[in-house]
């Protein structure tokens, strides 16, 4: 049986081919269960908050400009620690960065299940954020841990499973939000972090593997732990400078664009002395096709977001659908997602995916430049769907393409880094509605914003077509 190289790629041949079919010995259940079940943590909480918004502002009289904080400070929260705990996996070991993970969950949703002011609320959504961001980084830590156990590559099937988890769980999110502020109230979607953390917890603590001992030094003594707090220092404050900037684009705070300079230029300087750099940015410039992913990966989360939330907004406020309603014709693309999340795994190559994603998203993006007042409800459906096949496509494809790319050491923080450009991507989203509706959704706004996201299609086909990595890869 091959085994992976330096870059974690797998080689062809049959037995691989064949274990990449199927979850053989190794990558089953009970080492994938609680991998997924801490994995969904993230992008459940991501959606499940939008229907309590409002329940929200009544319990302590606040606007919805206030309820907004909410949201931004999870997505600030994971954009910064998904890469930090990534390497922190790497570093101490997935296993225990799993675990500490899951506990600090169970603390966020007793912490939002009992708060007694809408600061408490915040500080739990904070905590959420770095919570949950330790379980994908981990996980895939925990999987490149039982590979080189193995002596083979992590099956494909298996990467789908995480992106499947993280799709269904975000799609079920306002769904399941709106039956628990329904039926306990508003509470419940804090509180129900704790039963879902805890099975995860028992799980883990039950099946995966502990963390294979680390390499000693030269000299015997045991090796030092390379977390470089200043490289991590330096990245949360300049991602959080960038991202306070990007969340208001429709009143840009251009003096923002000073200290972010500043702190990525010190960041650089210190990353390229660092011994051990938290980001290895020798690494990233002479590994163009990991870059590369991580960019391809933004772009399409950024169009992808922009439908999500703008094109949702747009139903119901030009189209007159009520919340219920807009969901239910976001369904197609919530399905088309999760069967695409499926159907990728079952893919050899990259490029077919990825290409077939950007098509999709340009062909959907331009057909919202159509839209109006009075489109039948069939091409709205439609309009849906063209986003939802990229979403499943581009999760899969990008996640294996982590896996091949990322030097295998270091598969936690790049995992980690995927994760910080795909929520730079949602704020940039959120940030461009803005601009497009300002007071409210309107046609001209919706045209607006597809118009943008037609460019950034045909850019983003561009970069697909023309990286000669991903046909190099199988």
């Amino acid at each position: 049986m091959s085994r992976p190289g330096a870059s974690g790629v797998r080689t062809a041949g049959p037995a691989v081919a064949e274990a990449e079919t199927s979850s053989a010995p190794g990558f089953g259940v009970r080492l994938t269960a609680p991998l997924l079940m801490g994995s969904l943590l993230n992008p459940l909480n991501t959606t499940m908050i939008s229907t309590a918004l409002v329940s929200i502002g009544h319990s302590f009289g606040i606007g919805a400009a206030d309820t907004a904080w909410l949201i931004s400070v999870l997505y600030l929260a994971s954009a910064v620690a998904q890469p930090v705990l990534g390497k922190l996996a790497d570093t101490l070991g997935p296993r225990k960065v799993f675990l500490a993970g899951l506990l600090v969950v169970i603390a966020s949703g007793l912490v939002g299940a009992l708060a007694p002011g809408f600061g408490m609320l915040i500080v739990s959504r904070l905590l959420l954020g770095i919570g949950t961001s330790a379980a994908y980084p981990a996980a895939m830590a925990v999987l490149r841990d039982e590979s080189r156990r193995l002596g083979r590559p992590t099956p494909r099937p298996v990467l789908a499973r995480l992106s499947f988890a993280a799709l269904g769980s975000a799609a079920v999110g306002p769904a399941l939000g709106g039956l628990l502020v329904t039926v306990v109230g508003w509470r419940g979607i804090f509180a129900v972090n704790v039963p879902i953390a805890l099975l995860a917890l028992g799980a883990a603590l039950l099946w995966v593997p502990a963390d294979p001992p680390r390499e000693r030094a030269a000299d015997g003594s045991a090796p030092k732990t390379s977390l470089d707090p200043l490289g991590i220092g330096l990245f949360t404050a300049a991602l959080t400078v960038l991202v306070f900037f990007l969340l208001d684009l429709a009143r840009p705070q251009w003096w923002l664009l000073a200290p972010f300079a500043v702190l990525t230029a010190v960041l650089v300087r210190w990353q390229l002395r660092a011994p051990q750099p938290f980001i290895d940015l020798r690494m990233l410039a002479g590994n163009g096709a990991l870059l590369r992913t991580y960019v391809r990966h933004g772009l399409s989360y950024l169009l992808i977001y922009c439908v999500m939330y703008g094109f949702t907004q747009w139903l119901e406020e030009v189209r007159g659908y009520s919340s219920g309603h807009a969901g239910l014709l976001m369904l197609p693309m919530s399905v088309t997602a999760l069967v695409c999340s499926l159907l990728g795994a079952r893919t050899k190559g990259l490029r077919g995916p990825l290409t077939v994603a950007c098509v999709l998203l340009t062909a959907g993006a331009g057909l919202l430049c159509f839209l109006s007042g009075d489109t039948p409800l069939a091409v709205l459906l439609v309009a849906g769907a063209c986003f939802g096949a990229p979403q499943g496509l581009v999760g899969t494809s990008n996640q294996a393409a982590v896996q091949a790319y990322a030097p295998p050491e270091s598969i936690g923080a790049a995992a980690g880094l995927q994760r910080t450009a795909q929520y730079i991507g949602a704020i940039t989203a959120s940030s461009l509605i803005a601009l497009a509706y300002a007071d409210a959704a309107s046609d001209a706004g919706l045209h607006l914003m597809a118009a943008v996201a037609v460019v950034l299609g045909v850019l983003l086909t561009v970069l697909t077509l023309t990286d000669r990595a991903l046909g190099a890869r199988a």
